[in-house]
C-alpha cells in the first residue's frame, strides 16, 4: 500500500493521498527503530509527483501502549489529532480515538468482541487453516480488522481489512483526515507487516523505487 483510497459513497472510490515516510536523520534504521515503539512520520502527497501536499502525520508521544499523532493540513495547520491505544491498555481491543477542533470526540474499536473470541478459539488451528488456504488457492483467513467509529450514536467512518479503503460516512469530514487515518490503521497492520515498514533492501528486491523509501524532505 503506498497510497490511499477513500470510499465517499458505497458506489464510489476515489485515489487522493500517494504516502512517503519522513526519515529522521538516522534513515531508514533510525524510523524502524522508532516505528518498533509505535512512532509513526509520514507525509500524504495529492499526486505522484508531490505537487500538491494532502496532509503530514507527525507523532506527539508514544508510552505505555498509548501512542498520539497529530494530523497537519497544507500550511501546518492541525486538523486532528488521533490516539491509539493497543488492545489491554484502555481496554480488551485496540482502540482508536479521532479529536477534531471544536468537535467531539469519534471512537472506533478493531474487531467485535465475538469475533475475538472465534478467532482466539481457533487460533491453536491456525498453521493447520493456513496450510489448507495455500493447497486450495484461497485466501489465508485474517484476524477480525473492522473499525467503525462513532459518536453521539452516530457511525461517521468505517474501515474494513478486505476493502483496503476508508469509508466517510460524514460528507463534512476533511479528505485529509480520512487519508491519514486509513495509513495510519494499515501501518498497524500486523500480518502484512505495514505499508511503512519496507527496508530498503527489501524494495529493491522487488523493483520498487517507492516514496516510501525515499530521503525525507527535510533532507533533500
Amino acid at each position: 500500500m503506498n497510497h490511499v483510497t477513500l470510499r465517499p459513497a458505497p458506489e464510489l472510490t476515489r485515489t487522493i493521498a500517494h504516502l512517503e515516510r519522513e526519515l529522521p536523520p538516522g534513515g531508514i534504521p533510525a524510523y524502524l527503530a522508532a516505528r518498533r515503539e509505535g512512532a509513526r512520520s509520514f507525509v500524504l502527497w495529492a499526486d505522484e509527483h508531490r505537487g500538491a501536499l494532502v496532509a503530514t502525520v507527525v507523532t506527539v508521544s508514544c508510552e505505555n501502549g498509548v501512542a498520539v499523532y497529530q494530523v497537519l493540513g497544507p500550511q501546518g495547520e492541525l486538523l486532528c489529532t488521533i490516539e491509539r491505544a493497543k488492545a489491554f491498555s484502555k481496554g480488551l481491543r485496540t482502540r482508536w480515538t479521532l479529536s477534531r477542533p471544536g468537535e467531539p470526540d469519534v471512537v472506533g474499536y478493531k474487531g467485535r468482541i465475538i469475533w475475538w473470541c472465534t478467532w482466539w478459539l481457533f487460533y491453536p488451528l491456525r498453521p493447520v487453516v493456513w496450510v489448507a488456504a495455500m493447497f486450495s488457492m484461497s485466501d489465508v483467513p485474517r484476524a477480525p480488522g473492522r473499525i467503525i467509529w462513532r459518536t453521539r450514536g452516530r457511525t461517521l467512518v468505517e474501515f474494513k481489512m478486505t476493502w483496503n479503503e476508508i469509508y466517510l460516512r460524514d460528507p463534512a469530514l476533511d479528505e485529509g483526515v480520512g487519508a491519514a487515518l486509513l495509513a495510519l490503521v494499515h501501518s498497524f497492520d500486523w500480518q502484512s507487516g505495514g505499508w511503512d515498514s519496507w527496508t530498503e533492501k527489501q524494495a529493491e528486491r522487488i523493483g520498487k523505487t517507492s516514496r516510501m523509501n525515499r530521503p525525507s524532505r527535510s533532507a533533500e
